[in-house]
């Protein structure tokens, strides 16, 4: 059997274990990885990202393709042809090999009865191509765009200006951020560094440490990663650190750290001399914080705790700024994690949506006065962002609203409302991300 067939076989098993357990595809990816060579490992990401960037769509191509449903025992087989269309659709394989190995692979997946149907179905797209795909842009937009109908929904209600361009954006790749440690040093010198080497950046006027490269390089070929010069960081959320306004010496918390990219930020922003403490609930995660902050070699303390229950961790000592990265959706990070689209729920978001109330109720006391508390999320939903921004806001006078993120409003496609600037997935920019500060009044 061809390490060809094998790849795609490794794919339809990773992302049956999204569309069918429930898992995520990063463990989906993970569990596969270790069974194929170096070479195979960047055509299996790319179908499995791909496939499931587009599984909607392309369950209805398969519907149209096959007279009689699989069975659901057969849901493998199932991921294994929508490995295969996804790649006759929208990668640039010669068509006869795509045909043929996709074949091969139904051997390797244990169901060779079925390399009949698979060679029927390829061969069938293939020659009807055209008039298939007209007929899937004749279908409403989320099943174009591969979006659950709630997710779509709701995106339409709250954006309905961009309602159309966020859910092609999702099915984009993101560009790949860069932040340089601009204490070690400057942006122009490391864009010349990355010159040298033939990896192509542009710089970002709105995220003073930010470069952009023009195509994802592997961290091994960035100048200076494994010395902290540099780190992998989308632009969205490199605005995060400096809102928070840290000078040395201030007392700073991170809620929920892991896995350390703000944490790191805000370090960077006066070289290590912050006494800021790096609290995540995963002790595992949290090791991954420890690990950036080795990287780059500064020092700070970690604690395993639970945010919302400060109790049991908190040593009585208010912060000068406490950063609140709240769980969330991920709906604005869609395009680095097309399973998002697949696993999550409309049931989700209340749940979501309380823990980001109980995070910021239990957090605001250990603000001091004169403080900020700077609250975060990589959703594009208004329930999670301003709704509960406003809520807190409502509920806790002491805090107002920043209004120099209402002069911020010409970074991208950003939206500055009364609680918060969300910024919206870019094809050139960010991710989509939510950013509030909150500015305790002075005793």
């Amino acid at each position: 059997m061809s390490r060809s067939a094998a790849v795609r076989a490794a794919a339809a098993k990773a992302v049956s274990m999204v569309l069918r357990q429930g898992r995520s595809l990063d463990d989906a990816r993970a569990q596969q990885l270790t069974k194929l060579g170096d070479g195979e490992q960047a055509r299996f990401s790319a179908l499995c990202f791909g496939t499931l960037r587009h599984a909607r769509a392309l369950e209805w191509l398969l519907k149209c393709l096959v007279a009689k449903p699989l069975p659901a025992k057969e849901h493998l087989a199932s991921a294994l042809l929508s490995v295969g269309l996804y790649e006759l659709w929208q990668m640039r394989t010669p068509e006869h090999a795509v045909v043929s190995e996709t074949v091969n692979a139904m051997t390797r997946i244990g169901r060779p009865r079925l390399r009949g149907l698979c060679n029927a179905v390829l061969r069938r797209f293939v020659r009807e191509r055209d008039a298939l795909l007209a007929d899937l842009a004749s279908q409403p937009l989320a099943v174009q765009t591969s979006h659950p109908d709630w997710l779509a929904q709701s995106l339409a209600q709250d954006w309905p200006d961009h309602y159309e361009s966020l859910l092609r954006q999702n099915n984009e790749r993101a560009p790949m951020w860069l932040r340089v440690n601009t204490q070690r040093q400057s942006v122009a010198d490391y864009q010349h560094a990355l010159a040298l080497l033939d990896i192509q950046s542009e710089v970002s006027a709105a995220a003073p440490q930010a470069l952009r490269l023009a195509e994802p390089v592997s961290v091994e070929r960035l100048p200076g990663f494994a010395d902290g010069v540099v780190s992998v960081q989308d632009w969205s959320p490199q605005r995060v650190a400096p809102l928070c306004h840290v000078q040395p010496g201030m007392r700073v918390l991170d809620a929920c750290a892991a896995p350390g990219g703000k944490a790191a930020h805000l370090l960077e922003l006066v070289d290590g001399n912050l006494d800021l403490l790096a609290l995540d609930v995963d002790e595992d995660r949290l090791a991954r914080v420890s690990e950036t902050f080795d990287r780059l070699k500064y020092r700070a303390r970690t604690a395993v705790g639970d945010a919302s229950t400060p109790e049991a961790w908190w040593d009585g000592r208010a912060f000068d700024c406490v950063l609140i990265d709240a769980p969330c959706s991920a709906t604005g990070v869609i395009r680095r994690h097309p399973d998002i689209k697949s696993l999550r729920r409309s049931t989700d978001i209340p749940a979501l949506v309380e823990r980001q109330r109980r995070l910021l109720a239990a957090l605001a006391p250990l603000v001091a006065d004169g403080g900020c508390l700077v609250y975060a999320t990589c959703s594009v939903l208004k329930a999670e962002n301003h709704e509960v921004i406003g809520e807190f806001s409502e509920n806790h006078r002491a805090f107002a609203f920043d209004q120099q993120l209402r002069d911020d409003n010409n970074s991208g496609l950003m939206i500055t409302g009364p609680s918060g600037s969300q910024c919206l997935p870019d094809a050139q920019l960010g991710d989509g991300f939510f950013v509030s500060r909150l500015q305790k009044t002075a005793a």
